[in-house]
Formats: C-alpha cells, structure tokens, sequence
C-alpha cells in the first residue's frame, strides 16, 4: 500500500493526463482515451498509467501513437505539476479489464 504523497501524486497525474488527451485528439487519433489508473513507484520514479481506448478500429494504432508521445505528455503533465522535484517517467498500459468483464457478461447471459 503507498503512502497518502503517492496517492495524492496519483490522481493529480491521472486528472492531468485526463485533460491532455481530451485537448489534444490529434494524439488519440480521434479515439476517446480514458485513463483508468495510475500507479507510481515509490520514489515517484515511474509512474504505470493504464488507459481505456473508445471508438477507435485499431487500438494498437492510437496506443502506439500515444506511446510515441510519450515525451511531450511528460513534458506537458511536468509543467502542471511545479512543486514535484522530479516528474515520474510514464509508461503505458493498454487496460483491458472493460472488454474481459463484458466479455464475461456476455458469456453469463448465455
């Protein structure tokens, strides 16, 4: 279990990372890109963003192209966050917990 900083640092960069990708579609390629969790270490090195894709045919193209992104995202969220030392490096996961519980549904209502 983190500390109260860790959690707090948390939901700053996952509401941070929430705005960016709604102002900047671009990135998202026209999909809607919502960020489910964020995770920091806890020296606040790294910080594990898992993001849901909505709308999108390929979601490997949007992640892939978020992911390629990924510097001017820090250095964006970085610019937010001025009483941090040092900004968490971030890294992305593709969170598929939205499509296992439907497909579970699906397969209970059989």
């Amino acid at each position: 279990m983190g500390s109260i900083r860790q959690g707090k640092i948390e939901s700053v960069i996952q509401s941070e990372l929430a705005s960016f990708f709604q102002k900047n579609s671009s990135i998202c390629l026209g999909a809607m890109v919502s960020v489910t969790v964020v995770r920091v270490t806890s020296d606040l090195s790294l910080a594990r963003c898992y993001l849901s894709i909505f709308g999108a045919k390929d979601k490997a193209e949007v992640f892939e192209s978020i992911e390629q992104n990924t510097g001017r995202i820090r250095g964006d969220v970085g610019r937010k966050l001025k009483n941090l030392r040092k900004i968490p490096a971030l890294k992305f996961f593709i969170d598929d917990s939205l499509d296992y519980a439907s497909k579970i549904d699906q397969l209970l209502k059989k």
